[in-house]
């Protein structure tokens, strides 16, 4: 039966009390069992992050001119990310509600500028990895486009000749990743700038998940090669505050070279009553809270807290990556360079190997090509690596000379 909407209001006790009761399955992030989708920087940071987003609960981002402080705002979240990304001076950009939309906006802005200045023939193509993340093929079907993937190359980067390959009369767009989400490693970006130059197409990049400390992990001496606008021919970026800068969720990025490129992503509309409609994003109102947290954050932190924080986390892939790698029969994918890794197993059943460390209290992420399991890290992690490395090993162990029980069938080895 459908639930009866309230005939009175409840006191904030008996809510608050309701509300603790639903969360009580929830997993547990701060434990540091929950190895992805948690991007966090320290107790310090978030309550920077809240109070800043709390500040501005209220505010609508969508009315630059009735709350100047989020234009400003916005503006220099802009600039920074910018300046971090090697944006030149024409470049520009927009923030937006998170990567998905960031990444509808590029393809938006693209299309429009192919009708206007590059026309092609029949359905606008976008030519992406078989590892680019699903919100190119949502964002295409929503804007009548049409993505065509192609199978990654054996090191799991994007297979540019495969790619070059593939372009057609009605290709617009190319697409590479830094990094790609299933197995962490950085597409070649350079060889599609040039790829992209070459055949007179529009280039995207999406850092969402490493726009925010590919830069940092750089400056402390690792080899990150060029994914952003330093290199000639890449268009459009797309990078996420939420993930990687730890700011309150609902805050990306969406970049472009030129402000030309900008210029076609908006929406504007004078057809009706109310008078004329006109908006950068996708959305129309949009939290000032979250446009807030970025802009707090990232003037908390600044170059020295982020890099910090870079070290930090990269200090715990590498221990948990060496520690994977010591176990017989595990192996790493390719050669993941950020925040994310994954690994699997050619010996035995990988996906046994995830049903034991959920029964000891993981909450374990699996990809499918090839099986495996798939770690996104943040400082959250750092309390617990001797206690995961401890549970994969014993339970490795087990489905090496055990009977264990993966799904509904009971699997031996």
């Amino acid at each position: 039966m459908r639930k009866a909407f309230p005939k009175t209001g409840l006191d904030w006790a008996e809510i608050k009390e309701q509300l603790l009761e639903a969360r009580k399955d929830d997993v547990d992030w701060r434990g540091g069992k929950i190895t992805g989708l948690v991007y966090f920087a320290g107790d310090d940071v978030m309550q920077v992050a809240q109070d800043a987003y709390t500040m501005f609960f209220g505010e609508n981002a969508v009315y630059s001119g009735v709350y100047p402080s989020l234009a400003m705002m916005e503006s220099e979240v802009i600039e920074l990310t910018l300046e971090l990304l090697h944006g030149g001076e024409s470049a520009a950009g927009s923030m937006s509600t998170g990567g998905t939309e960031s990444i509808f906006l590029a393809l938006k802005a693209a299309r429009d500028w192919s009708r206007a200045n590059r026309p092609v023939d029949g359905t606008p193509e976008i030519i992406v990895s078989l590892t680019a993340h699903p919100a190119f093929d949502r964002a295409a079907g929503y804007l009548g486009m049409k993505i065509v993937r192609i199978p990654q190359a054996p090191d799991f980067r994007a297979d540019v000749s495969a790619m070059a390959e593939s372009i057609t009369r009605s290709t617009i767009m190319l697409v590479g990743s830094a990094p790609q989400y299933p197995h962490g490693v950085i597409d070649p970006i350079a060889d599609l700038g040039e790829l992209a130059q070459s055949r007179d197409l529009w280039l995207h990049v999406d850092a969402c998940v490493g726009g925010f400390i590919a830069p940092f992990v750089r400056k402390l001496g690792y080899p990150i090669p060029d994914f952003d606008f330093a290199v000639p021919g890449v268009t459009s970026i797309s990078a996420d505050v939420h993930k990687n800068g730890y700011s309150a969720k609902g805050a990306s990025t969406v970049l472009y070279s030129d402000s030309e490129y900008f210029g076609y992503q908006g929406f504007e509309f004078d057809q009706w009553a109310r008078g004329r409609y006109a908006t950068n994003t996708f959305m129309g109102s949009r939290p000032g809270g979250a446009v807030a947290s970025a802009w707090a954050v990232m003037h908390y932190l600044g170059e020295e807290g982020y890099m910090r924080i870079a070290q930090e986390v990269m200090h715990i892939r590498e221990a948990l990556m060496d520690g994977v790698n010591r176990i017989d029969g595990l192996e790493t994918f390719g050669d993941p360079q950020l925040t994310i890794f994954t690994f699997g197993s050619t010996a035995f059943d990988i996906f046994a190997v995830a049903d034991g460390l959920s029964e000891a209290g993981w909450y374990v992420n699996r990809i499918q090509d090839p099986a495996g399991i798939h770690l996104m890290l943040s400082l959250v992690q750092k309390p617990v690596l001797e206690e995961y490395l401890s549970d994969l090993s014993y339970t490795v162990e087990k489905v090496r000379t055990g009977r264990v029980t993966r799904g509904k069938r009971e699997v031996s080895y």
